[in-house]
């Protein structure tokens, strides 16, 4: 027994409509802006001769669109001991989805000196905690205050005194 399929003409003109209404409005909203909460790490630090440090900060964008980063107020932690502060003001635009550096200079707490000193003599990580504010807002629009905390590791660079990322 052969079973043909019939379909009626209202019932074409019902599947055509609900097609051409689904293919319309995907297409009708343009780009999606979607921020998101930033982030920001520590990509190296190295130990000057004079004691203070240079500390290269990863901001990373996570948003759709461009978004221009104003301020940091980062307090380091290493072990959870006190070590210095991170305070710029990059004043940069970072495309969407990407990621920029920025250095600063700090001096470091005479802890946060000697934990560094120690983990570059053996030779071994040490774990880092970034907490504090970091003020970013769209290219085009109010920036907001983001809290900022990251927990990470830094490891001594081989053949680079000095040196961990």
């Amino acid at each position: 027994m052969s079973r043909s399929l019939s379909w009626s003409t209202p019932s074409r003109a019902v599947l055509l409509t609900m097609a051409a209404v689904l293919l319309a409005s995907c297409g009708t909203g343009g780009p999606v802006r979607r921020v998101s909460e930033p982030a920001a790490s520590i990509q190296q630090l190295t130990v000057r001769a004079d004691g203070r440090w240079d500390v290269q900060l990863r901001l990373d964008n996570f948003s759709s669109i461009p978004m221009r980063f104003a301020t940091t107020n980062i307090k380091i932690a290493f072990d959870n001991g006190a070590a210095g502060s991170v305070q710029a003001q990059p004043q940069i635009s970072i495309g969407p989805e990407s990621a920029d550096v920025v250095s600063t200079t700090l001096t470091p707490t005479a802890d946060g000196r000697a934990r560094i000193a120690t983990a570059l003599a053996d030779g071994r990580s040490l774990s880092y905690t970034l907490g504090g504010t970091l003020e970013a807002g769209p290219a085009d629009g109010k920036s907001r205050t983001y809290e900022i905390e990251r927990t990470s590791s830094l490891t001594p660079v081989p053949g680079l005194p000095g040196v961990l990322r």
